[in-house]
């Protein structure tokens, strides 16, 4: 069992959570079956991790248990996986409405 301290790091979540990525392989796969199924099959299986690591256990405490490492990844909605993509994806981009002609571009 791994403990994680109330002001644990996301460094030291991540880390904790990664001692048991081997054994939750199974459980990762049936997700992505599941999300296969609903027609979205461009998810991968380190994209689902990332999103459990920043998403749902991003503020974990307490001791972190296999059984509900397994619950949290069968738990995933596909709507909920979107969400978080569609947030990231706005991040990531250099996007810019200071501009006029970005707004012009925008509400076309």
């Amino acid at each position: 069992m791994i403990l994680i301290p109330g002001e644990a790091s996301s460094v030291e979540i991540e880390n904790n959570y990664e001692f048991f990525r081997s054994q939750v392989g199974p459980a990762l796969q049936s997700k992505l079956e599941e999300f296969r199924l609903l027609d979205y099959k461009a998810i991968s299986e380190p994209e689902l991790w990332d999103f459990l690591l920043k998403k749902k256990w991003k503020k974990a405490t307490g001791e972190i248990k296999l059984h509900q490492v397994i619950q949290d990844i069968l738990s995933v909605k596909v709507s909920d996986y979107i969400s978080f993509a569609t947030i990231e994806a706005y991040k990531a981009t250099e996007f810019s409405l200071n501009d006029e002609e970005d707004w012009k571009q925008l509400l076309k």
